[in-house]
C-alpha cells in the first residue's frame, strides 16, 4: 500500500466518523446519506480527491497527500478544484464554499465564505449538517466579527472598555488571538 493509499484509508474512516458516507464515483448514489464523500471526481481543473455533497449538493472538496506532507499552500490546489466545477453539476454555491486538505493524521479547512479566507489547522472534518447551517448563513463568524453591536459602558472601569474596544478591532482586523489580563474589580479593592 503505498504512502497515498493509507493516508486516504484514514480520511476514509474520518470522513465517516463525521457522518460522510464515502463512495467511488462509479457508483454515487447522493441519496445514500446527508453527507455523501465522492472519490476521484473530475473537475474542469483537474481530479479532486473527494467532493463532498450535503443533502445532494456540492458543498465542499478534499484533497488527500500522504503523512508527513505540509499542507501549507495545499489549500490553493483544494480551492483550484472547488472553483473547477463542471456546470449543471448540483451544488450549494460555486465555487465550493470549503476545502479540506488532510493526510489523515493532520487535515486543514479552508471557509471560502469568511473574509480574507485562509486554512487553518482543525482536528477532523466537519459533519455535514454543519457545513449545511454554515452555507445557508447570511455571513459568517468572521464576517460578523468586523460588525459588533456598540459596548455598553454601564458599569465598566476606562480600562475595561480601552481592552474591549482593542479586542473587538483585533478580531474585525481576522486577528483572533488575543489576550486581555486585568485584576477584577474584587482583587483592586483587597488591595486598597
Amino acid at each position: 500500500m503505498t504512502p497515498e493509499e493509507k493516508a486516504r484509508e484514514k480520511i476514509d474512516a474520518q470522513l465517516d466518523a463525521c457522518g460522510w458516507k464515502v463512495q467511488d464515483k462509479e457508483q454515487v448514489n447522493l441519496q445514500a446519506a446527508r453527507g455523501v464523500a465522492v472519490r476521484e471526481v473530475a473537475t474542469k481543473k483537474g481530479e479532486a480527491d473527494y467532493v463532498l455533497f450535503a443533502d445532494g449538493k456540492a458543498i465542499g472538496t478534499v484533497e488527500a497527500k500522504p503523512a508527513g506532507w505540509t499542507l501549507r499552500g495545499v489549500e490553493e490546489q483544494s480551492g483550484k478544484y472547488a472553483t473547477g466545477m463542471h456546470a449543471g453539476f448540483p451544488a450549494w454555491r460555486t465555487p465550493l464554499p470549503f476545502c479540506y486538505e488532510s493526510t489523515g493524521v493532520e487535515t486543514h479547512f479552508t471557509n471560502r465564505l469568511d473574509p480574507d479566507a485562509r486554512s487553518r489547522e482543525v482536528f477532523t472534518f466537519h459533519r455535514p449538517e454543519t457545513l449545511i447551517e454554515w452555507v445557508q448563513q447570511d455571513a459568517q463568524v468572521r464576517a460578523k466579527l468586523r460588525e459588533l453591536p456598540p459596548l455598553i459602558t454601564d458599569a465598566l472601569w476606562p480600562a475595561q472598555i480601552v481592552a474591549v474596544q482593542n479586542l473587538e478591532k483585533s478580531l474585525a482586523a481576522n486577528k483572533p488571538r488575543a489576550l486581555i489580563q486585568m485584576a477584577n474589580r474584587a482583587a483592586v479593592r483587597r488591595r486598597v
